[in-house]
């Protein structure tokens, strides 16, 4: 996911036990009106982490705006549960032609959005042809950045050509070059199908303000409108989220007929919220609570590791621009050691910018084994035997990537020290500041950062970090970018041989230091039944039962 997003963009209010203080309330009222069989329990509270930054997900990014998309609205493709693969949702399947070009869509029938307008073919094109056609603020990065990304900007600059109906059940959209990518990356809730109606009707394209302060459309505040199994009920900033089950949702139901989200802040507000009974489940649980929550009959359910942390190095910054500094700190770091002091049980050890699972891993990448003396030679080569250097991390804010970034930092820098090098701390509140410095600056020297997966496709990881010269890394390897560039777009057959040889350059040439895929653990009351943990969040509550 995004990081400058899922990281919660600006603007966004956070509470923590005004929220805890809500969520009992909502509580009560859902024990008190559940009228559902079984449990006679209706109702699913949730703690998020912080408001959604927009309730329209095609002008969204993070992670708690899709937690509530999903819910809403659904894409023509989705996942496999439990995977980060495609698989057929509103479209039942798709054929693409030899040149890669196009794409055509065969669509579910008799599906209806939650304002009655019949999603059909045109109603895919009015969606395609909405994205395509964005100008001004619409068009800007901090808002439709995944449209961006994928198709490469509106107009005479994307890749998108046209989109055509050629019956109600059939939507044919043509490309002007091949994006092998297409498919898993319409699984990304930023692709969601809308009701046109609800769209023209509400404005939804009509945003003021400025990049870095965009004010939302009414449509985007307060009248989304998808096929999903919820329709939106009410929207109390900083507060929470409120969802209905939609009545004539084409798929089934388990329990849960209402959900809130409930904003809580703080990862111990949410623990908490959960012991006293006034949440369900909250996601980004602690390392350190694992144990205790288990042991209080909770349960902790773990995801996929689907995502990497790292350990960036600035080349703007000397003597970062010198390999053989960057080698001997990737020596000098006990990965092993790092994952059991500061990381979840099961954490993958990470070898290279992408987790094992995606297409392109390599067994034949450069590893910097753990090795103190090969760390110091190395410096000693460099003439850096008695280097200092700032280290940039976070503080307030836990990520899938990174649940304690002081708790790394602290095992991180203790790794230097033993080598010789002297660390100086810099840390820095996630919101609204570290990630300005890191990716919108050259100040900064070392820092740690990640990345969540938003689909199944290598492009997605490395291409997003080493795809273009970025203020985050401060270097111009135009050999690199062109490498990657060009097994982005390569046939598909032809693509995981690109990719594997473009991940050995990256690890070869050393950027940063890839350190783990963390396992993201969610925890839940005995009563929630089945929840569907996704390694990319794709997470419906429709399937959730309650037991007594």
């Amino acid at each position: 996911m995004r990081r400058r997003a899922t990281r919660l963009a600006g603007g966004v209010t956070l509470v923590t036990a005004a929220a805890v203080a809500l969520s009992g309330c909502v509580a009560s009222e859902r024990d008190a009106e559940g009228s559902g069989e079984g449990s006679g329990k209706d109702t699913f509270v949730f703690a998020a982490s912080a408001d959604p930054g927009s309730l329209d997900p095609a002008f969204a990014s993070d992670g708690e705006s899709f937690r509530v998309a999903r819910q809403i609205f659904e894409g023509l493709v989705g996942v496999e549960p439990g995977t980060a693969d495609p698989a057929p949702l509103l479209a039942e399947s798709w054929d693409i032609s030899d040149d890669g070009l196009e794409y055509t869509f065969h669509l579910k029938e008799g599906v209806k959005f939650q304002d009655d307008t019949d999603f059909d073919a045109e109603a895919v094109c009015f969606n395609f042809d909405r994205w395509a056609n964005w100008t001004g603020l619409a068009a800007s990065e901090s808002l439709s950045y995944y449209y961006t990304h994928v198709f490469g900007g509106q107009g005479d600059n994307g890749k998108y050509d046209s989109c055509e109906a050629s019956d109600a059940a059939t939507a044919v959209v043509k490309l002007k070059s091949p994006l092998p990518e297409l498919v898993p990356a319409l699984s990304l809730p930023s692709f969601s199908m809308q009701s046109p109606t609800a769209l023209e009707e509400f404005k939804a394209d009509e945003v003021g303000g400025a990049e870095d302060a965009p004010e939302l459309s009414e449509y985007a505040t307060g009248h989304p409108v998808g096929t999903g199994p919820y329709e939106f009920g009410e929207w109390k900033a900083g507060e929470s989220v409120t969802l209905k089950a939609f009545d004539g949702y084409w798929g089934e139901f388990g329990d849960v007929k209402n959900i809130v989200f409930t904003v809580i802040a703080e990862g111990t507000a949410r623990r908490q919220a959960l012991e006293a009974g006034d949440i369900d489940g909250y996601d980004l649980v602690a390392p350190a609570d694992v144990d205790a929550l288990k042991d209080g009959g909770y349960q902790v359910l773990n995801r996929d590791p689907f995502n990497i942390l790292y350990l960036g190095m600035n080349q703007k910054q000397k003597p970062f621009d010198d390999p053989k500094v960057r080698q001997a700190i990737a020596h000098a770091i006990d990965k092993e050691a790092l994952v059991a002091a500061a990381l979840p049980e099961g954490t993958e050890v990470a070898t290279q910018f992408v987790p094992s699972t995606v297409s392109g891993y390599s067994d034949d990448v450069a590893t910097y084994e753990f090795d103190q003396e090969k760390a110091k030679e190395l410096l000693k080569e460099a003439g850096q035997e008695n280097l200092e250097l700032e280290f940039n991390y976070p503080t307030d804010v836990s990520r899938p990537y990174m649940p304690d970034a002081a708790a790394i930092y602290e095992a991180i820098s203790a790794d230097l020290e033993e080598v010789g090098i002297t660390v100086k701390a810099t840390p820095e509140p996630w919101s609204p500041t570290y990630l300005d410095t890191i990716q919108g600056s050259d100040k900064h020297g070392l820092h740690l950062l990640g990345w969540t997966g938003d689909y199944n496709d290598t492009y997605n990881f490395i291409g997003t970090f080493f795809g273009a010269e970025s203020a985050e890394w401060g270097f111009n390897d135009e050999s690199l970018f062109k490498a990657l560039g060009d097994a982005r777009y390569a046939p598909v057959d032809q693509q995981e041989a690109q990719y594997k040889a473009a991940n050995e350059a990256v690890m070869e040439f050393l950027p940063g230091v890839p350190l783990a895929s963390p396992v993201p653990s969610l925890a839940f009351t005995e009563q929630v039944q089945g929840y569907p943990v996704s390694p990319v969040q794709d997470e419906v509550y429709n399937v959730i039962t309650f037991t007594e």
